[in-house]
């Protein structure tokens, strides 16, 4: 039987944008150097970084857990979103955000990022066997 795993979430770009100005570091801690030089090519790349955040914490909630402290510490380093050739964009887990995937039996998972005027939205859907 399969189960099916769903996360959503949304992101403001100026609350991103004023995060980014107080706190340099996030951009390091919660994106990968591939995201980052991704989003940084874009004129708008405050735009894109918020999709790639609103898209690992809708991943995280797809898992159950959401971004706590019980989520492994470095949870945003361990969900990177990159783009297929195609354009669309895939996830790609490694660490304790993997292992959780295994736990849970994910056989298959998508992600669409779209974001609009002063949001970016995000959703995942995850299909794993029940466990």
């Amino acid at each position: 039987m399969i189960h099916i795993y769903q996360g959503v979430d949304i992101v403001g770009i100026p609350k991103l944008r004023k995060m980014l100005q107080k706190n340099s570091s996030f951009l390091d801690d919660a994106f990968t150097d591939k995201e980052r030089e991704y989003c940084l090519a874009h004129k708008n790349h405050v735009q894109h970084l918020a999709g790639r955040l609103a898209a690992k914490e809708a991943c995280m909630k797809a898992l159950g857990t959401g971004l706590t402290p019980g989520s492994g510490g470095k949870a945003l380093q361990d969900i990177e979103i990159l783009n297929h050739p195609s354009g669309r964009p895939e996830l790609l887990l490694k660490g304790w955000v993997a292992r959780l995937c295994r736990k849970n039996q994910i056989i298959q998972k998508t992600v669409s990022i779209s974001h609009s005027g002063d949001y970016a939205v995000a959703t995942v859907i995850m299909l794993g066997n029940m466990v």
